[in-house]
């Protein structure tokens, strides 16, 4: 006797339930679909930037630099002032040299905040999720960047009025309206432009100690061996590292240029102002051509 039993009869689909090769007639995804935008990859950024420790420490140890180094500098030379050693000088320059030390502390978080995806792997993620990586890139730069400009501009907003009041009482030179913006805006424009271009490096190396070195280096070799060339057959390049280093650049900021030549006024600005873009540029590039 044959056991074979006919096939049961398919109850018919669902409204909400596609047939075979069918749509989805009468129903409607609960979930909202929306085109994204560069405004979700700023959000994503500005999530992870200040979610992670590095971001707290980079940061936390830029402000006690800066504020540390700057107020103690000011109270010393407050302390050892006599009549007519500071006149003509502008009170506001002395938050350069936390503001140089902090320099370190903001390349360390550009370089940070693009090669570390790399190193634990989460940039997969990152352009799964976004899968435009010019967006990425600019979103990354963005939200960096008005991190960094923000952070640069209390702090050093704070010591040049801490300085000012401090040395209001001595023979130093009352600050001018441009000064004020130089030694506040300039200068912050300037940090977050070099932690700018850290951040690029970091994309193109895509090695975080690898891309650390070379900024520091970038930040301090050519005033170093400037120092260590004593030749005479070697004084015009002696003086072109002089000049252009970031040190000198960034004393250009509070009228006190480590030399009497090279850049002055805005000047610095506008070189780190190319040197990021042609960095942008090729970090664009290479993110286009290589794999994740």
């Amino acid at each position: 006797m044959s056991t074979h039993q006919p096939p049961m009869p398919q109850a018919p689909a669902a409204d909400w339930q596609a047939a075979p090769g069918g749509s989805y007639p009468g129903y409607t995804s609960p979930i909202p679909v929306v085109r994204t935008h560069l405004g979700h990859a700023l959000a994503s950024e500005w999530t992870k930037i200040r979610s992670v420790r590095s971001t707290m420490w980079t940061l936390g140890v830029f402000v006690v630099l800066v504020l540390g180094i700057g107020l103690l500098s000011g109270a010393l030379v407050e302390a050892n002032s006599d009549s007519g050693s500071l006149s003509g000088e502008n009170p506001l320059s002395f938050g350069f040299f936390g503001l140089l030390l902090g320099s370190i502390c903001v390349i360390t978080l550009g370089v940070l905040t693009t090669a570390s995806e790399y190193g634990t792997g989460m940039i997969r993620t990152t352009m799964t999720a976004c899968p435009s990586r010019a967006r990425v890139l600019a979103a990354k730069a963005i939200v960096f960047f008005a991190l960094a400009f923000a952070v640069t501009l209390v702090t050093s907003g704070f010591v040049a009025m801490v300085h000012a009041s401090m040395l209001s009482g001595t023979d130093a030179r009352t600050p001018s309206g441009g000064d004020w913006f130089k030694a506040t805006v300039g200068v912050s424009l300037y940090i977050a432009l070099l932690g700018l271009f850290s951040l690029l490096i970091g994309s193109v190396i895509r090695h975080s100690a690898g891309a650390i070195t070379i900024m520091i280096g970038v930040l301090l070799a050519p005033l170093v061996l400037a120092l260590f060339m004593a030749t005479e057959s070697l004084n015009k390049l002696r003086e072109w590292l002089f000049e252009y280093s970031i040190p000198s650049q960034l004393s250009v900021f509070y009228d006190n240029s480590l030399s009497t030549s090279g850049p002055s006024g805005w000047e610095p600005l506008w070189i780190m102002l190319g040197l990021t873009a042609a960095a942008y540029a090729g970090a664009y590039a290479l993110l286009h051509h290589r794999d994740v």
